[in-house]
């Protein structure tokens, strides 16, 4: 009815598909993953109901572009989650900003250049010539700040 059906044989490497057709093309592809962390902070020099302590639930989305290697990946989903992990997440997730940050005003706008500029280092040395794209930093359902990769080396 559907048109559904069970395979009936798997396909099977240097059977089936040879190595050399894993790699479809030679072009720079995006992936992109996101990420939530909960964190306190208030705003310096803001009057409006920021000023005081208070919390958010953020979502940080990263697009990563490179060249996809002998079996057609750019960077693993994985290698990004580690890499989120260790070297950014554990200075923002229940953390109070204002402490663990660099000294700026813990806006979304300052937020996602130092998230973009904490990736693009973790990137830069890995293979397919790896490079972040855009951070975006949601501080609400319906607000979010973008880093772009065009902003960042042009301005």
């Amino acid at each position: 009815m559907y048109g559904f059906r069970i395979v009936d044989d798997l396909q099977k490497i240097d059977q089936d598909i040879k190595r050399d057709q894993l790699k479809y093309h030679q072009k720079r592809v995006m992936v992109s993953k996101e990420f939530t962390f909960d964190a306190a902070h208030h705003l310096h020099c803001y009057e409006g109901k920021c000023k005081n302590l208070h919390g958010h639930t953020y979502k940080v989305v990263f697009g990563i572009s490179g060249f996809v290697d002998d079996i057609g990946i750019v960077i693993d989903f994985g290698d990004i989650k580690n890499i989120w992990k260790e070297k950014i997440e554990i200075h923002l997730d229940h953390r109070y900003l204002n402490e663990t940050l660099p000294k700026m005003n813990t806006t979304a706008e300052n937020m996602v250049v130092w998230i973009f500029e904490m990736m693009e280092e973790a990137v830069q040395d890995l293979p397919n010539q790896c490079r972040v794209e855009f951070v975006r930093l949601f501080e609400t359902p319906t607000s979010y700040a973008e880093a772009r990769r065009e902003w960042m080396i042009s301005e």
